[in-house]
């Protein structure tokens, strides 16, 4: 264990200058790791409002020396009291005393709900920066075009629209209906993890312009039709309920919230097992950490889960070569 007294934390951002921020979803706290495992409050997003599964969410960081303070931008997204949107804050000050800039807009307009937010973001290798959108308890949102919700977003750091998107709109991929965890493996493939409903959760490898299916099919779907792509993997929604996605050596690290266990899937052999599971409750982030270890966080002061004394906390482990 490196951390405790984490409360409903939701992103683990490790900072490209070696520092670490967690976001916690209903105080809308970023709290930043210090170096004897203790926490401080980096900043809050005030602009969050907290509802049901929405709040502050997703982390990402941009280094970028043009940015006021010279180190760069840190991302996030939240809901706020009329819908999920994105904004950007400059990083302020050194490792273990880090404050944020005036807030910047980024995107708005993300339909919002008391579920089914999505809220992952992260840069891709093409220096452009990438959301998870959920379907915001209306599955029609995933299928029309014209909706942000239940859709892989792609834009500019800055917050315009690609030349490239497939619809020349903010949308990469659609059909989606909570997506949560998002990850790149050596390839610089796009993957994703997906909230099913009641019957199959998913790991999809993206591409652009890609349909999922949701709500028209869930999981592989027996009679889906051929324009839908199928999930890599699939797994009953009791073992799984993903959230966040790392991939280290091109494998695939998902962490499981209802199924209260980390899944390890290799794409190149097709293994598939998962580790420590029921050991500690819901798991909701998980990200590469330093020396060849993985970091994961618990989720279990999150409303949904059952709370150990010092909960929540931010685990790491050693992984094999």
């Amino acid at each position: 264990m490196i951390a405790s007294g984490l409360d409903a934390p939701w992103s683990i951002l490790r900072l490209p200058n070696g520092g670490t921020l967690i976001s916690e979803r209903d105080t809308t706290l970023v709290r930043e790791l210090l170096p004897d495992g203790s926490l401080r409050d980096a900043g809050q997003v005030t602009e969050a409002t907290p509802d049901g599964e929405g709040g502050l969410l997703g982390l990402a960081a941009l280094a970028d020396p043009a940015a006021p303070g010279g180190t760069g931008w840190v991302y996030a997204y939240f809901t706020s009291a009329d819908d999920n949107r994105i904004a950007r804050m400059s990083l302020l000050g050194a490792v273990g005393s880090h404050t944020f800039g005036a807030s910047e807009p980024v995107l708005g307009g993300i339909p919002k709900a008391g579920n089914h937010n999505g809220g992952r973001l992260g840069f891709g290798p093409d220096g452009l920066l990438y959301a998870t959108a959920g379907d915001a308890g209306n599955p029609a949102n995933a299928q029309d075009l014209d909706s942000l919700g239940g859709k892989i977003l792609r834009m500019t750091p800055t917050g315009d629209v690609p030349d490239d998107n497939p619809f020349g709109t903010y949308v990469y991929s659609y059909g989606h209906r909570n997506p949560q965890g998002i990850a790149w493996d050596g390839s610089g493939r796009l993957w994703a993890s997906e909230f099913g409903q009641n019957t199959w959760d998913e790991l999809n490898r993206i591409t652009s312009g890609g349909n999922y299916g949701w709500p028209i099919v869930e999981g592989l779907g027996q009679d889906a039709d051929p324009g839908f792509l199928a999930p890599e993997e699939q797994w009953p929604t009791s073992e799984a309920s993903p959230s966040g996605l790392a991939i280290v050596n091109n494998t695939i690290f998902m962490a499981a919230l209802r199924g209260e266990r980390l899944w390890r899937i290799d794409p190149s052999s097709g293994e598939v097992d998962d580790w420590f599971v029921n050991s500690f409750g819901r798991l909701r982030d998980v990200v590469s950490g330093p020396d060849g270890t993985l970091w994961f966080v618990s989720n279990n002061t999150d409303g949904r889960g059952t709370p150990y004394p010092g909960d929540d906390r931010l685990y790491q482990v050693s992984v094999a070569p």
